[in-house]
């Protein structure tokens, strides 16, 4: 089955969701009919231990991090996955961004 949309579920610090938001307006993502620059977040607490060999925005070596954090949502046409994710990675602070592509089997558009 092919899905015509998906679901990014994008996990970033509070400080760089503007430029969250510029750059997924970019790309055109969150355009849902006669509207554009649709998302939602909400406030969770994100948990992470940085490994040997990393260099972390937030946390040090070896120790578990819990931090405050946004989770984004945004719809996208699953054709420009990959121009999308690629313009999040760009103002994305952490050296591994969590971002999640979750396809839609129906929308309400």
């Amino acid at each position: 089955m092919d899905f015509a949309y998906c679901k990014l579920e994008i996990f970033i610090p509070e400080t760089h969701l503007r430029a969250l938001q510029r750059a997924l307006q970019e790309v055109d993502a969150g355009h849902i009919g006669a509207y554009d620059c649709c998302l939602s977040y909400s406030r969770v607490t994100g948990c992470w231990r940085p490994l040997e060999g990393t260099n972390p925005y937030i946390g040090s070596i070896g120790e578990i991090s819990c931090e405050p954090e946004l989770k984004v949502e945004v719809t996208i046409k699953t054709e420009r996955l990959e121009e999308t994710v690629a313009a999040v990675k760009q103002v994305h602070p952490y050296e591994e961004p969590v971002i999640n592509a979750i396809p839609l089997l129906r929308t309400a558009f």
